[in-house]
């Protein structure tokens, strides 16, 4: 019941009945009056032409002639009557039911029908007499004072009242016909208020429904038009807002699409923060950053940022200024640039953040930096001497053939050295910029790695060095490689384990299977390296402390990194480990399966 008188229909229903039932009640009510005034007309009427009648019969004979026979036939249906003369006597009357003498007394002892004996008016009231049908009750009756006349003098009065009986049943009878159309009509327009609210309302539903799967994301449905009137535009108007809504959802969601993707695909960080610091929006390089940036700050949920991003922050937040900032943050560069975000009314609502990692770019650019030097460090050297060398053979300051030679020996020596150290360059540069392409064979394990080590027993016992070969591979293990490059690895690994080895010390070159991979190692009893020295072997001219070296070759510092680069291009991977006055052990890694 609550949902009808809540509905469009129960209200609109409610409101026609309650229009309808008033406008029924006042004409019932104005009936009631109507009908009420005229059969009290009617009344009086049948009234007066009765004692007209009774008054022409009496002004042609006597009065006396009249008898209550007389009376009775002249006299309508519930209607009484009686004749009195000017002292009260009554000569002749008609009366039924009770209290007749009662009525008679009281009508002839009324002052105001008095006058009906003394003048040729006629005098109607209403009055209260008693009962016709009931002891010691009183009822409201017509009555009717006629004055008598014969040759124009008054003889006696007709007293003429009339059941109020009669008047009160036509009164009934004409109300329940009255509220018996009140009904017939209260209940035809209940229906058809039910009928026009549910012709109204029915598209009203229809629209609603529509409009709750419009907020459901469905744009597919669409509402009749059929109907011209109001209606019928506003569901033209419906399905055109649902059309329109649809394809800028569709744009909408495009865009935010196309947003996403540039996002995703963005190298540097880019987060959005709300106005109380909270992140909204991260990419997945701002989300690993904030992990990494989480674990540092040892896993705090509320200031997990670093303390200076927090400082440029609220910088952004309070002065509505856009900063940039390069920044060193736990050892890694930043360049983070913070700008504020503003709503439609230009009130701050945020700000947001684009972090680029400059770390690696940073040690390209000192790495470029160093190499630079150390070029032009290990080439001023041998320049220097070559120079200084020409110039003293040029000058005549050599004077036996002896010294001439010695000093043309070393300009040899030392253009080698360039030659090497250039070549080296270029290999190491090809290698990097992926332009080196491995010739791989199949070949077997132990033959080709002893044949490598061997190669430098000769240079072993001129440094009284032992050279040990050992292996844990089968004799038929063959492996994919590329036998010259594997080569230039090794070849660089021993030679180095012989220079920086003293005397009666040890190398030892073995070889095991270990998962998928070939193990190999190249271990030295030598002076060993440094922890600070360990992690930047593999750079490029980078050379450990020259103490070591026992100055019969001097390298270019690029052959371990030429050695790395050949190692990770087979898949591999190489590492190192030392202490100082133990010694040191290169192992490298080459994957079995090619």
């Amino acid at each position: 019941m609550t949902r009808i008188w809540n509905s469009l229909v129960g209200k609109l229903w409610a409101t026609i009945l309650l229009l309808v039932s008033f406008v029924l009640f006042i004409f019932t009510v104005a009936m009631l009056e109507f009908l009420d005034d005229f059969h009290i007309k009617q009344a009086e009427s049948s009234l007066k032409q009765a004692a007209t009648t009774i008054s022409n019969i009496v002004a042609h004979t006597d009065i006396d002639q009249i008898t209550d026979d007389l009376l009775q036939d002249l006299l309508i249906e519930d209607t009484n009557a009686f004749i009195a003369l000017g002292d009260q006597t009554v000569i002749s009357s008609y009366q039924s039911g009770k209290n007749q003498e009662e009525i008679r007394k009281e009508l002839l002892e009324s002052k105001e029908f008095q006058n009906i004996f003394k003048s040729n008016k006629p005098i109607i009231r209403q009055m209260i007499l008693p009962s016709q049908t009931e002891e010691d009750k009183m009822e409201s009756y017509f009555v009717l004072g006629y004055p008598l006349s014969i040759e124009n003098e008054v003889q006696g009065g007709l007293f003429i009242y009339q059941n109020p009986s009669a008047l009160h049943e036509t009164t009934k009878q004409t109300t329940k016909i009255v509220f018996l159309s009140a009904m017939i009509a209260f209940v035809l327009t209940t229906f058809f208020a039910f009928f026009l609210s549910s012709k109204i309302t029915q598209p009203l539903r229809k629209m609603r429904e529509y409009a709750f799967d419009i907020a459901k994301g469905n744009f597919d449905e669409h509402l009749p038009t059929n109907q011209s009137d109001e209606i019928g535009q506003l569901a033209v108007a419906f399905n055109q807002m649902g059309r329109q809504l649809k394809h800028h959802l569709e744009v909408i969601n495009q865009e935010k699409e196309q947003l996403s993707s540039i996002l995703t695909s963005m190298t540097d960080a880019v987060i959005t923060f709300n106005r109380d610091k909270t992140i909204l929006l991260s990419n997945p390089p701002a989300e690993r950053l904030l992990q990494r940036w989480f674990i540092l700050n040892g896993m705090n949920k509320e200031l997990f940022l670093p303390d200076e991003f927090y400082a440029m922050l609220d910088h952004v937040l309070t002065f509505e200024d856009k900063l940039e900032e390069d920044l060193e943050i736990d050892g890694s560069y930043y360049r983070i640039t913070i700008s504020p975000l503003k709503s439609s009314s230009q009130a701050i609502r945020g700000a947001i953040a684009v972090i680029r990692d400059m770390t690696e770019q940073i040690k390209l650019d000192k790495l470029r930096s160093d190499f630079i030097a150390n070029v032009s460090h290990e080439l001023r050297t041998p320049i220097a001497m070559l120079q200084g060398y020409s110039e003293a053979i040029l000058d005549g300051i050599v004077d036996s053939e002896e010294e001439r030679n010695e000093m043309i020996r070393i300009i040899y020596d030392e253009s080698q050295r360039m030659g090497r150290l250039v070549a080296d360059l270029l290999d190491l540069a090809r290698m990097e910029s992926g332009h080196t392409t491995l010739v791989k064979e199949s070949v077997p394990i132990n033959p080709v790695f002893e044949r490598i080590t061997q190669k430098f027993s000769q240079v072993a016992k001129e440094n009284h060095v032992h050279l040990n070969f050992h292996t844990e591979m089968s004799d038929d293990a063959v492996i994919s490689i590329d036998e010259d490059r594997i080569e230039q690895v090794l070849t660089n690994l021993i030679d180095n384990a012989i220079r920086h080895t003293p005397a009666e010390g040890s190398v030892t070159v073995s070889l095991e299977h270990e998962l998928s991979y070939l193990k190999v190692q190249v271990s030295d009893t030598g002076e060993g390296i440094s922890k600070e020295d360990l992690p930047f072997v593999f750079e490029r001219f980078y050379k450990a402390d020259k103490a070591r070296t026992r100055n019969k070759k001097v390298g270019t510092g690029l052959g371990l990194a030429i050695a790395k680069n050949i190692v990770e291009a087979h898949n591999g991977n190489i590492r190192v480990e030392s202490e100082l006055g133990k010694g040191t052990t290169f192992t490298f890694y080459l994957p079995l399966n090619g």
